[in-house]
């Protein structure tokens, strides 16, 4: 049995009685009954039992029924049951009192029915509750047994899972990567404790509880899954189910993820991509080689994205082997898998070519800071990647490239912050690469004019909140968070400047002309 305190007092004729005392822990779980007729009984408690009582050990002596509901809620009773008319017409008013500081459940039960009367009613409506929930695991175990013998290729492999076992999972990686997570709670939450070990295992949160089994390949732990369950804490007969829900999931992730075929398949067509950007393979050779091979990258819009790796100039052997880890990263990370990507390391880094037209793609750089986050790089050697625009024409495959290797040697030598740069958002600067220093200096100068004579604390305080401003489109409330500072201070500073430049902070012009400001003072500062 385990039903709580406030769903067993709605089970007739139990529920004819009345909870008096000790509502704050109606929650309690209640695993079995007794009937309390020797003096020790609470020597003998076990926890999750509940009592029930004439009251005749202690009708005499209500000092004694106060320390009788100490003994109780330290062995972890999960109540007491009194039945009134016999040797007590109510329940004192001090015992009532200690049950509520104790949160301690005291019943009132209904004269009328014998225990056994109550305890049956209880034992029914358990039976009946274990055997629908029986009835809803086989199903599921037989959802998951026709779902084991699809041979098909599931692109929605987790929510396939969860629709079968009826409660939201999280999958994590290896390396405490969270892969999938529908139960609408946060990442640091869910990975709560880690690293784990590789058992089965209870878990509780602020106000979530969930079942934790790891993901077994071989012998290998390649990660966990989470089952959060709504259900009392002990999940009892479903255990099984999701011991067998995980075998199933780390099956179809090693089938569908590290199929030897398919990455044999990927690797070959990746090196036709290096032939044909090397100039080694005409672009018509490599679209008739994806159409053999049954690859349907280029058949619609896609995009390149180049990551490299920084490290000194005589290390090429060890930037090698860390761009092909993470290329494994990669063809390991399921989201990533399911975007369909061709990986090859080339000289300039790893080329990945995407199909553009699919749900998820505007999830890839999160994705890709993911996993270079995962691999533990740190400092000069953390991955930088560059993304191209979007192409529609496998014939423009070379300018893809072209554009994700300018992108990326900007974004290197402008040192710019992010891990993840798109094209669009620097094709200003390769429209000014050319201008002169002296040019981009006066101009800079112009259009700071205002600011530049104050002091020059004030002046780095004032420009940061000016750059910050424009890299998050105009929107103040950003612009406070990132910086730390209240809305209004932001909204203040945003005034002075408008100000101090004469410029109209609501105008695209006046918007673009400082954007340039910025873009030029990053181009000088790079060539310093």
């Amino acid at each position: 049995m385990h039903l709580t305190v406030e769903q067993a007092l709605s089970i007739y004729p139990l529920s004819e009685g009345k909870l008096i005392a000790g509502s704050g822990g109606k929650n309690r779980v209640v695993k079995s009954i007794n009937v309390m007729d020797a003096p020790d009984i609470s020597d003998w408690i076990k926890e999750g039992e509940m009592l029930f009582t004439t009251a005749y050990l202690i009708k005499d002596h209500p000092e004694d029924a106060a320390q009788l509901l100490h003994k109780l809620n330290g062995r972890g009773s999960s109540g007491l049951g009194i039945k009134l008319g016999r040797f007590w017409d109510s329940i004192p008013v001090s015992l009532a009192a200690e049950a509520d500081e104790l949160d301690f459940p005291l019943i009132e039960l209904p004269y009328q029915f014998t225990f056994s009367d109550q305890m049956n009613g209880l034992f029914r409506a358990e039976m009946q509750r274990n055997t629908r929930a029986l009835h809803a695991v086989l199903e599921k175990q037989k959802r998951l047994i026709r779902f084991a013998l699809q041979s098909n290729h599931m692109e929605q492999l987790f929510d396939a899972f969860t629709d079968v076992i009826g409660y939201p999972i999280a999958v994590i990686g290896a390396r405490g990567q969270l892969v999938y997570n529908n139960s609408g709670y946060p990442g640091p939450e869910v990975l709560r404790g880690w690293p784990w070990q590789p058992r089965n295992q209870r878990m509780r949160g602020g106000d979530w509880q969930a079942f934790r089994v790891p993901l077994l390949n071989r012998d290998k732990n390649a990660g966990f899954v989470l089952f959060f369950t709504t259900e009392p804490f002990d999940l009892g007969i479903e255990q099984n189910l999701f011991v067998q829900a995980a075998e199933l999931i780390s099956f179809h992730m090693n089938f569908n993820y590290q199929d030897y075929f398919e990455r044999s398949l990927h690797k070959d067509f990746g090196m036709l991509i290096k032939r044909c950007l090397n100039n080694g393979l005409s672009i018509e050779g490599l679209i008739d080689y994806a159409d053999k091979l049954d690859i349907g990258l280029f058949h619609g819009a896609f995009q390149c994205v180049l990551t490299d790796i920084a490290g000194p100039p005589d290390d090429a052997g060890a930037r090698q082997g860390r761009l092909l880890r993470l290329k494994e990263e990669y063809l390991g990370h399921p989201a990533i898998h399911e975007l369909r990507g061709i990986h090859v390391v080339m000289d300039e880094g790893l080329l990945s070519v995407y199909p553009a037209d699919q749900a998820g793609i505007e999830k890839l750089p999160e994705l890709l800071s993911a996993c270079f986050n995962s691999l533990g790089f740190q400092g000069e050697s953390f991955p930088k990647a560059a993304v191209s625009g979007r192409k529609t024409r496998a014939e423009h495959l070379r300018e893809a490239f072209s554009e994700s290797k300018e992108t990326l040697r900007m974004a290197l030598r402008w040192g710019l912050r992010e891990h993840v740069v798109h094209y669009q958002y620097l094709d200003l600067s390769f429209l000014f690469e050319q201008v002169s220093k002296e040019r981009m200096e006066k101009y800079c100068n112009n259009m700071l004019n205002g600011l530049l004579s104050k002091e020059p604390d004030y002046v780095q305080e004032m420009l940061r909140t000016l750059e910050v401003y424009l890299e998050n489109d105009g929107h103040v409330n950003e612009t406070a968070k990132k910086l730390f500072i209240h809305r209004n201070t932001a909204t203040y500073r945003i005034e002075k400047l408008s100000e101090m430049l004469e410029v109209d902070l609501k105008k695209i012009n006046d918007l673009l002309r400082l954007k340039l400001v910025f873009l030029f003072r990053r181009m000088l500062e790079r060539e310093c």
